[in-house]
């Protein structure tokens, strides 16, 4: 085979990683000189490379978050200095996924809890765990077009057993008379089996009232709250802050 013919058969063989450095692996192995070995080494991990890459942006697009720019790294944690940091550093070691562990983020609007949720998110997509990411709203709204459809036995599936589920804003947004039985019903599923991050800026005593069923609120906060971190974030807002004009220094 010559090279043009190697790179053919290598795609066709899905291994596009191998292809895409071929000649350059070539040039390499002429010029140093490289053992056979060493050259196939080098080929089958640039592939392994590409695979694991290609990995984690399927992964990445599937969780869907709202955010994906949102990471620990451009996180203010100055901003709120109560916030329990060595809880958040914690959940981002993602060993709490791995003990299906759950947590639960509260505080007010512009506190931090979804940024943080999908940073942490990130965090758990990079240790290989699948994770999906919902608005409350719209978890619940793709169950009601899931049951129209005639779906909703395969999206319960895929929001019972994704390793982490995120749901956040729980109290943003009106939600449907079903909400306390949906969600209930999911989290049932998930309890000791994968991990859920819910965040609110609702306090939980509130939550009966918000979602019209007190009794399968306690039933869903007794689960979460079993194996459950929770993280206060708060009382500031931040987004408020940085919207505020500049304070006068003579005030």
């Amino acid at each position: 085979m010559n090279v043009i013919e190697l790179d053919r058969a290598l795609r066709q063989l899905r291994l596009g990683g191998m292809a895409a450095v071929l000649e350059t692996r070539l040039h390499q192995a002429q010029s140093e000189p490289m053992p056979p070995l060493d050259f196939l080494s080098c080929l089958v991990t640039d592939e392994l490379n590409r695979r694991g890459d290609r990995l984690l942006e399927r992964r990445q697009k599937q969780a869907a978050f709202r955010d994906p720019h949102k990471t620990l790294d451009n996180f203010d944690f100055s901003f709120n200095p109560k916030m329990n940091r060595s809880l958040v550093f914690d959940l981002a070691s993602t060993t709490f996924v791995a003990r299906h562990e759950d947590g639960l983020f509260l505080g007010p609007a512009g506190t931090g809890k979804s940024h943080l949720a999908q940073a942490i998110g990130q965090m758990v997509i990079q240790q290989g765990y699948r994770v999906l990411y919902r608005e409350a709203h719209k978890l619940l709204e793709d169950l009601a077009d899931a049951t129209l459809d005639g779906d909703r036995k395969e999206k319960m599936e895929l929001f019972s057993t994704v390793p982490l589920l995120i749901i956040d804003d729980l109290g943003m947004r009106k939600l449907p008379t079903t909400a306390a039985e949906d969600l209930l019903e999911i989290v049932m599923r998930r309890y000791e089996r994968v991990s859920t991050l819910l965040t609110s800026n609702r306090p939980v005593e509130d939550w009966g009232k918000l979602l019209g069923d007190t009794a399968a609120v306690t039933a869903m906060l007794d689960r979460l709250l079993h194996h459950g971190h929770v993280l206060k974030c708060g009382p500031r807002s931040w987004r408020t802050k940085t919207n505020l004009p500049p304070k006068d220094p003579a005030e």
